[in-house]
C-alpha cells in the first residue's frame, strides 16, 4: 500500500531527521490549534461550579457530574481512536473530533437546566477525548523517529500549559463576562481549528484492509476504565478508599479490565489495544513513568490552586495567575528537552526533570500560613522545568522502538495510561487532604467534595485556622512529593542513547 503524506518517514541520513521542516511545523501548530481546547477545557469549568450550582439550584454532588461526565467520556472514546485512525484515517477522525467537541461546546452553553448540561459535557469529551491521541498519531507519522523529541515538544506546550491556563480564564470569564462562554469560547477556536485542518492535514485514507472491529474489546475495556475512573471518584466523597462502594467500583473495573487483557492476548494485532505492546521494555517502562507523570501534573493542578483558594483566600482568578509559573517552566524547559532527547536518549534528560520536580515541591510540602508567595512562585517554576523535562520526552520514548503499524494504538494507550494517572493522583491527594483537614479542624468536615468543607469556615476565621490548613496541605504535598520521587525508578530504565544510536543498533529504522 504507498505511503500517504501523513504517514511518511523521513529515511536515514536525509538531511529532515536533523530538524523539524517548515511543513512539520506548521502541522504540528495546527494540531496544538485542536488539542489546547479539550485541555484547556479539562480545568476550565472548575472555577465555575460554585455559580453553576447557585444558577440550576442544585448542590455539588450533582454538579461535579459536569465534570465528572466530561472525564469519563475522555476515557470512553480514547480506546477507539487507535482502530478509527487506523481504519478511517487520521485527519478524517481528527476532524470529526473537532466538530463533535465544538457542537457539545454550543450545546453545553446552551443548557437550561443541570441534567441538560451533563448529557452535553459527555458529548463534548467524546469528542475532546479524540483529539489529542489522534493528533499525536498524525504528528508522529510526520515527524518519523528521529525528530519525535522534538516534534512532541511542540504537541506537549499546550498539554501543560492547558491547567495552567485554564483556571486563568475561567476565572476571568465567570466573573466578568458569563458562565456560559466557558463554553462559548470553544466556537471560534474550534472553527479555525478545523479550517486549519481542512487546509494543512495531509489527506490519508485509513487501511481498509484493517481488521473489524473488536466489539468484544469495546464491551470490556471502556466500562472497565469508566468504573475505574468512576469509583475513585466516589473515594472523595464517600469515606476514600475502604468505603465498600467506591471498593465495588474498583474491583468491577478491575475485572474488567482484567477480562480485556486476556482478551487482547488471544486477539493480538486485531484487538482494540494490543497488550503484547509491553512486551517492549522500553514501552512498558516508559508507560509506568507516563503514568506518575500523571499523578505528579494533575495530583498538583488539584492540591496548588486549593491551596491558594481555601488556604491563603485567594479568588480563583488570582489563584489561576498564581499557577502562572509553572507553565512559564514547561514551556521554557520543552524545546530544549526535546532536542536532548533526540540527540542523547530519554534517559539522560528525564532523571534530571525529575530532580527540578521534586525540588520544586519541597517548599510546597514545608508550606506555613504565611510562606511568601515569591518562594512558592520559584518554586513552581522549578516544578514546571521539571514537568518540560519529563513527560514529552517519555512519551516520546515510548513509541520510538514501536514499528509503524502499531504507533496509533500505542498513542492511545499512552494517552489512557496518562488519563488513568491523572485520576488516582486527583482522588488519591483529595481523600488525604480531606482526612488531613477533618483531623485539624473537625467543624470543617461538615462538607466540600475532597475540600474538607473548607466552604463553611467563614472567611473572618481563616486566619485562626490557617497554621492548621497549612499543616493538612504540608502533610498531603509531602504524599504527593513521594508519588513524584517514585518515577526515578522507571526513568533509570529509559533510553541513554538518541535515535541515530539506535537506530545503528537495531540496523533498521523504527515505523518501517
Amino acid at each position: 500500500m504507498a505511503e500517504s503524506p501523513s504517514t511518511r518517514v523521513a529515511p536515514p541520513g536525509s538531511g529532515s531527521a536533523e530538524r523539524l521542516d517548515r511543513q512539520t511545523i506548521v502541522l504540528g501548530l495546527v494540531i496544538v490549534s485542536g488539542t489546547v481546547m479539550a485541555i484547556l477545557d479539562t480545568t476550565i469549568v472548575n472555577v465555575a461550579l460554585e455559580t453553576l450550582g447557585r444558577d440550576f439550584d442544585t448542590g455539588l454532588s450533582t454538579i461535579q457530574w459536569v465534570i465528572t461526565g466530561y472525564m469519563l467520556a475522555m476515557g470512553t472514546v480514547i480506546p477507539l481512536t487507535g482502530w478509527a485512525v487506523d481504519r478511517f484515517g487520521g485527519r478524517r477522525v481528527w476532524m470529526t473530533s473537532i466538530v463533535l467537541f465544538v457542537l457539545g461546546s454550543a450545546l453545553s452553553g446552551l443548557a437550561w437546566n443541570i441534567e441538560s448540561l451533563i448529557v452535553f459535557r459527555v458529548l463534548q469529551g467524546l469528542g475532546g477525548g479524540m483529539l489529542m491521541p489522534t493528533g499525536m498519531a498524525i504528528l508522529t507519522m510526520a515527524a518519523g523517529p528521529r525528530r519525535l523529541g522534538r516534534i512532541m515538544s511542540i504537541i506537549g506546550v499546550p498539554m501543560l500549559l492547558g491547567p495552567v491556563l485554564g483556571p486563568v480564564l475561567g476565572g476571568w470569564l465567570v466573573e466578568d463576562v458569563d458562565w456560559r462562554w466557558i463554553f462559548f469560547v470553544n466556537l471560534p477556536v474550534g472553527a479555525l481549528a478545523l479550517a486549519l485542518a481542512w487546509w494543512k492535514v495531509p489527506h490519508d485514507h485509513g487501511e481498509h484492509r484493517a481488521s473489524a472491529f473488536d466489539v468484544r474489546g469495546l464491551v470490556l475495556l471502556p466500562p472497565g476504565f469508566v468504573l475505574l475512573i468512576y469509583g475513585l471518584s466516589t473515594a472523595t466523597s464517600h469515606g476514600g478508599f475502604g468505603d465498600a462502594a467506591t471498593l465495588g467500583w474498583l474491583a468491577a473495573g478491575v475485572v474488567l479490565v482484567g477480562l480485556f487483557a486476556l482478551h487482547s492476548l488471544s486477539r493480538g494485532e486485531r484487538a482494540l489495544i494490543d497488550v503484547r505492546l509491553f512486551a517492549d521494555r522500553t514501552f512498558a517502562t516508559a508507560s509506568a513513568a507516563v503514568f506518575f507523570v500523571g499523578i505528579a501534573l494533575m495530583g498538583s493542578m488539584l492540591l496548588i490552586p486549593l491551596y491558594y483558594q481555601t488556604g491563603r483566600g485567594e479568588g480563583a482568578f488570582a489563584a489561576g495567575l498564581l499557577l502562572a509559573p509553572q507553565g512559564l517552566g514547561a514551556a521554557t524547559a520543552m524545546p530544549l528537552a526535546g532536542v536532548i532527547t533526540d540527540k542523547l536518549g530519554a534517559g539522560r534528560i528525564v532523571p534530571f526533570g525529575i530532580v527540578l520536580l521534586v525540588l520544586g515541591t519541597v517548599p510546597f510540602a514545608l508550606v506555613q500560613a504565611d510562606t511568601s508567595y515569591w518562594l512558592l512562585g520559584s518554586a513552581l517554576f522549578v516544578r514546571g522545568l521539571g514537568l518540560g523535562c519529563t513527560m514529552m520526552p517519555t512519551m516520546s520514548a515510548a513509541l520510538t522502538t514501536l514499528r509503524r503499524e502499531v504507533v496509533s494504538r500505542a498513542s492511545s494507550t499512552l494517552n489512557i495510561i496518562v488519563q488513568l494517572g491523572g485520576s488516582v493522583g486527583t482522588a488519591l491527594l483529595a481523600v488525604i487532604l480531606s482526612q488531613q483537614i477533618s483531623d485539624r479542624i473537625p467543624q470543617a468536615s461538615g462538607g466540600g467534595a475532597g475540600g474538607g468543607g473548607l466552604g463553611r469556615i467563614p472567611a473572618q476565621a481563616r486566619e485562626q485556622v490557617a497554621p492548621k490548613l497549612a499543616d493538612a496541605f504540608g502533610h498531603t504535598f509531602w504524599v504527593a512529593l513521594a508519588l513524584t520521587a517514585v518515577l526515578i525508578i522507571p526513568a533509570l530504565l529509559l533510553p541513554r542513547h538518541g535515535a541515530h544510536a539506535r537506530d545503528g543498533e537495531r540496523g533498521a529504522v523504527p515505523f518501517e
